[in-house]
């Protein structure tokens, strides 16, 4: 099939394309890697009347280190991500979910900042965005605002993000130096690079003698948006961690998670299957978290 008819812009500034989704009236779509927004174009899925390139913008690129934070731009490519030491030493969690993401050609031309606006449920990207607490940035024409992951996923393919609005950055909290900190992902995908049916991403800080003093634990596939399991991360944090610690929060929590969670059931899988995985891949992510938070203990 062949798209509906639209006007085509090429933006050259974070102004400049704010200007053009404003004129847009809530009819503009922005376009920077692509990967998700042609084939809906193509099929008709999506039928803007204007098409705001972003691609030319260069402020819209590149990895910033700060004292506080890893600041990420919107079009920073996922390979690029994937390859970057700073990636690597400081977000290995993003560094682990994005070997999960698609295929090396989707990657080259994938961008940060349209996985976190699709915020499909299943999304790697925006699980492990929620799992890091890291907040995410909208431009407007006339101002501009930072929302946190935890508030800015609504459902399905839906976010706080205003039509007339421009995602420009992420913002990942660097870790504490004194704490040491261990990360683990897991999907559960028919072929490896398809949207998972199930995933989880763990992140542990344990002090200098052992001792949880935070913990992250989110899942993907199983809601609307991805989601944290706030339960299991309080009984993580107020118990030390050992094999019987981490059994027993795990069985007293487990029923609380599948409780809370409302998967679908579809072609691929049931929702009581969904619910099953979902426990099993978050307890394998907190043992990996675990196990190298402990490996980095002095």
């Amino acid at each position: 099939m062949k798209s509906a008819p639209f006007d085509y812009v090429l933006a050259k500034s974070i102004y400049e394309a704010t200007r053009y989704l404003a004129e847009g009236e809530g009819e503009a779509a922005v376009l920077a890697g692509g990967q998700t927004l042609m084939p809906m174009l193509s099929m008709r899925m999506a039928r803007p009347s204007v098409l705001v390139d972003i691609n030319g913008i260069t402020d819209l690129s590149g990895i910033e280190e700060n004292n506080t934070a890893i600041e990420i731009k919107a079009c920073t490519r996922q390979t690029e991500l994937l390859n970057s030491p700073i990636v690597k030493y400081h977000l290995p969690l993003l560094a682990q979910a994005l070997t999960f993401v698609g295929h090396s050609q989707t990657r080259n031309r994938g961008t940060i900042g349209g996985s976190l606006a699709h915020a499909d449920p299943a999304s790697e990207i925006p699980l492990v965005a929620l799992a890091l607490d890291a907040e995410i940035c909208l431009s407007h024409v006339e101002s501009s605002r930072q929302i946190p992951a935890t508030e800015f996923f609504l459902g399905p393919m839906m976010t706080v993000c205003e039509p007339t609005e421009l995602l420009v950055s992420v913002h990942f909290p660097l870790t504490k130096k004194e704490s040491r900190v261990g990360t683990g992902f897991h999907e559960m995908s028919e072929r490896h690079g398809d949207f998972a049916l199930v995933a989880a991403a763990a992140k542990i800080e344990l002090d200098n003698k052992g001792s949880c003093i935070d913990a992250a634990i989110a899942l993907g596939g199983v809601d609307g948006t991805p989601v944290r399991v706030t339960a299991l991360e309080k009984k993580l944090r107020s118990n030390g961690i050992s094999d019987n610690t981490l059994e027993s929060a795990m069985e007293l929590a487990i029923p609380e998670i599948l409780e809370d969670l409302n998967p679908v059931s579809d072609q691929h899988a049931t929702a009581d299957y969904r619910k099953r995985i979902a426990a099993i891949l978050a307890l394998r992510a907190i043992n990996d978290a675990i196990t190298e938070a402990k490996g980095n203990i002095a």
